[in-house]
Protein backbone atom coordinates (compact mmCIF):
# COMPACT_ATOMS: atom_id res chain seq x y z
CA UNK A 1 0.00 0.00 0.00
CA UNK A 2 2.51 2.03 1.13
CA UNK A 3 4.76 1.41 -2.04
CA UNK A 4 1.58 2.22 -4.04
CA UNK A 5 0.86 5.58 -2.93
CA UNK A 6 4.58 6.64 -3.45
CA UNK A 7 4.03 5.76 -6.86
CA UNK A 8 0.72 7.90 -7.32
CA UNK A 9 2.86 10.93 -5.93
CA UNK A 10 5.84 11.04 -8.27
CA UNK A 11 3.59 10.30 -10.77
CA UNK A 12 1.82 13.46 -9.78
CA UNK A 13 4.87 15.87 -9.03
CA UNK A 14 5.39 14.43 -12.55
CA UNK A 15 2.63 16.20 -14.16
CA UNK A 16 3.54 19.27 -12.99
CA UNK A 17 6.87 21.05 -13.56
CA UNK A 18 8.97 21.92 -11.19
CA UNK A 19 8.49 26.00 -10.25
CA UNK A 20 5.14 26.29 -12.17
CA UNK A 21 3.56 28.27 -10.07
CA UNK A 22 1.15 31.34 -10.28
CA UNK A 23 3.12 34.18 -8.62
CA UNK A 24 0.99 37.66 -7.88
CA UNK A 25 1.98 40.89 -9.71
CA UNK A 26 2.57 44.09 -7.86
CA UNK A 27 1.67 47.21 -8.79
CA UNK A 28 4.83 48.21 -11.42
CA UNK A 29 4.85 44.75 -12.73
CA UNK A 30 1.50 44.94 -13.29
CA UNK A 31 1.86 47.99 -15.34
CA UNK A 32 4.68 46.75 -17.05
CA UNK A 33 3.53 43.49 -17.98
CA UNK A 34 0.16 45.17 -19.60
CA UNK A 35 1.48 48.15 -21.36
CA UNK A 36 1.18 48.14 -25.29
CA UNK A 37 0.61 44.65 -24.83
CA UNK A 38 -2.34 42.47 -26.25
CA UNK A 39 -3.86 39.25 -24.09
CA UNK A 40 -5.94 36.05 -26.02
CA UNK A 41 -7.86 33.92 -24.25
CA UNK A 42 -10.44 32.08 -26.50
CA UNK A 43 -12.48 34.04 -28.79
CA UNK A 44 -11.20 37.23 -26.97
CA UNK A 45 -8.13 39.48 -27.35
CA UNK A 46 -7.87 42.59 -25.07
CA UNK A 47 -5.25 45.83 -26.15
CA UNK A 48 -3.64 47.84 -23.36
CA UNK A 49 -2.49 51.09 -24.32
CA UNK A 50 0.31 52.64 -21.74
CA UNK A 51 -2.75 55.81 -22.08
CA UNK A 52 -4.73 53.66 -20.17
CA UNK A 53 -7.01 52.83 -23.01
CA UNK A 54 -8.27 49.46 -23.65
CA UNK A 55 -10.03 47.53 -26.24
CA UNK A 56 -12.00 43.89 -26.14
CA UNK A 57 -12.40 42.22 -29.14
CA UNK A 58 -14.40 39.09 -29.34
CA UNK A 59 -16.83 37.69 -31.97
CA UNK A 60 -16.05 40.64 -34.42
CA UNK A 61 -17.19 43.32 -31.74
CA UNK A 62 -15.07 45.42 -29.67
CA UNK A 63 -15.05 47.83 -26.97
CA UNK A 64 -12.86 50.80 -25.28
CA UNK A 65 -12.43 51.01 -21.65
CA UNK A 66 -9.97 52.41 -19.44
CA UNK A 67 -7.14 50.73 -17.46
CA UNK A 68 -5.25 52.08 -14.20
CA UNK A 69 -3.51 50.08 -11.77
CA UNK A 70 -4.53 50.64 -8.07
CA UNK A 71 -1.88 49.66 -5.40
CA UNK A 72 -1.59 46.07 -6.39
CA UNK A 73 -4.63 45.70 -8.34
CA UNK A 74 -5.62 45.98 -12.07
CA UNK A 75 -8.82 48.27 -12.46
CA UNK A 76 -10.61 49.15 -15.37
CA UNK A 77 -13.88 51.08 -16.80
CA UNK A 78 -16.16 49.92 -19.16
CA UNK A 79 -18.73 52.81 -20.25
CA UNK A 80 -21.51 53.43 -20.45
CA UNK A 81 -20.67 52.30 -16.96
CA UNK A 82 -18.47 54.90 -14.29
CA UNK A 83 -17.88 52.18 -11.80
CA UNK A 84 -14.28 50.70 -11.81
CA UNK A 85 -13.97 47.04 -10.92
CA UNK A 86 -10.10 45.96 -9.82
CA UNK A 87 -8.33 42.86 -9.89
CA UNK A 88 -5.35 40.25 -8.38
CA UNK A 89 -3.16 40.04 -11.44
CA UNK A 90 -1.29 36.23 -11.37
CA UNK A 91 1.36 35.50 -13.28
CA UNK A 92 2.76 31.96 -14.69
CA UNK A 93 5.27 32.35 -17.73
CA UNK A 94 2.78 33.87 -20.88
CA UNK A 95 -0.50 32.75 -18.95
CA UNK A 96 -2.02 35.86 -16.90
CA UNK A 97 -5.17 35.35 -14.56
CA UNK A 98 -7.44 38.38 -13.46
CA UNK A 99 -8.90 37.73 -10.15
CA UNK A 100 -12.12 39.34 -8.67
CA UNK A 101 -12.64 40.07 -5.01
CA UNK A 102 -15.50 37.31 -5.31
CA UNK A 103 -12.36 34.97 -6.87
CA UNK A 104 -13.89 34.68 -9.77
CA UNK A 105 -11.26 33.95 -12.11
CA UNK A 106 -10.51 35.37 -15.93
CA UNK A 107 -7.33 33.57 -17.51
CA UNK A 108 -5.48 34.66 -20.48
CA UNK A 109 -2.48 34.58 -22.66
CA UNK A 110 0.07 36.93 -23.44
CA UNK A 111 0.46 37.59 -27.31
CA UNK A 112 3.76 37.00 -28.57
Amino acid sequence: MLRALSSVIVICSLAFPAGAAETALKGAEIKALLSEKTLYAEGVEQIFRQSGQTFYLQDGASSSGSWRVEGDRYCSVWPPSSAWACYDVLRDGDSVVFVSRSGQRYPMRLGK
